[in-house]
């Protein structure tokens, strides 16, 4: 049910930008309410809008008046372009996506952080790393290519002179749904897998894999947002009551889960399990927990630092400049 009510809202939205309609990025109800559509993904780092989604937060600062919607993603890209499209009004992404769409011209602004940590290298049971020289030939997955877990490890590994075959190494590159990665691991289609939580914990426990690089040891793992809180210039200009009370609510979240970290991963586990429909078990979580950090700040110093990477990496074709990709005035 839940899925044929998103097709019938993706439909609905298409008609309205085909039409020229609802161009201020919030839609009306048949019942004449103000509708919102919060995007996220189904992993520990976009904890915040899990929490929000169950406790009601958006419902409780947004008011009667507006109904809220969530869509999820497995992935930077198809997030960004439901931004772009109007698909969603708000929500996390891993600041990769975010910063690259922005080089292209896209109308997006990071307003919060929400995690740090989380990325974590695991090598194929099997498969020997000893040393940084023996990456070199393997194949890695990420989500996506150049998307924030991508970027940190190319970047790890770039420093060593080890890069993949996108720009002349010998490192092969696949990309997939995180969730699957345990099974690609055991099949012996990849040798790497670069893992947002909870699935590292998950691939730990099922396959044996062995951590390589931890989240506190891969390139910016304690200082980059692993997920942010965006919506674009468009929103912000059009409705600025309403993106501070989508902030208020995401600050309500964060406090909550630093407040209640066992009702938070509670939340966590349900959520995961309606959205993949794979059940987590708690000692996952609970692993998976000790490597994240959730925050509603923004470090703009470790953003433009990841951004000067993915251009060395040529994901970005020009050098980046994000002065006002970061729009912190609502925090305050």
């Amino acid at each position: 049910m839940k899925k044929a009510i998103l097709i019938l809202t993706m439909l609905f939205t298409a008609a309205m930008v085909l039409a020229g309609c609802g161009s201020s990025g919030t839609s009306t109800t048949s019942a004449g309410k103000e509708k919102i559509v919060i995007g996220y993904f189904p992993n520990i780092n976009h904890v915040p809008a899990m929490v929000a989604k169950d406790k009601g937060f958006f419902e409780q600062q947004l008011g009667d008046g507006t109904t809220i919607e969530y869509k999820t993603f497995a992935e930077g890209g198809s997030f960004m372009t439901a931004l772009k499209t109007g698909e969603i009004d708000a929500g996390l992404v891993g600041p990769g996506p975010a910063m690259n769409n922005f080089s292209t011209g896209a109308d997006v602004k990071i307003i919060a952080g929400a995690s740090t940590g989380g990325t974590v290298v695991l090598a194929r049971k099997g498969v020997e790393i000893n040393s940084v020289e023996d990456f070199a030939g393997k194949t890695f997955i990420t989500p996506g290519v150049g998307c924030t877990h991508d970027v940190q490890y190319e970047t790890y590994l770039e420093a060593e002179g080890i890069t993949s075959q996108r720009i002349g190494g010998t490192m092969k590159h696949l990309t997939g749904q995180p969730a699957q990665y345990a099974a690609m691991l055991k099949s012996g289609k990849v040798d790497i897998a670069v893992a947002p939580e909870p699935w590292a914990a998950v691939i730990e426990k099922e396959t044996g894999a062995e951590v390589v690089i931890g989240w506190d040891e891969v390139s910016f793992g304690e200082t980059l947002p692993a997920s942010v809180m965006v919506t674009s210039g468009k929103i912000i200009e059009e409705n600025p009551d309403t993106v501070q009370k989508i902030i208020d609510a995401h600050k309500d979240a964060v406090k909550f889960i630093n407040e209640n970290p066992a009702e938070a991963q509670e939340i966590t586990i349900k959520d995961i399990k309606e959205t993949t429909g794979q059940e987590l078990e708690k000692d996952v979580v609970e692993l998976a927990w000790e490597r994240i950090g959730f925050t509603h700040e923004v470090d703009a110093q470790a953003i433009q630092e990841f951004s000067d990477s993915s251009y060395a990496l040529k994901f970005l074709k020009d050098k980046p400049d994000f002065k006002t990709l970061i729009d912190d005035s609502f925090l305050n």
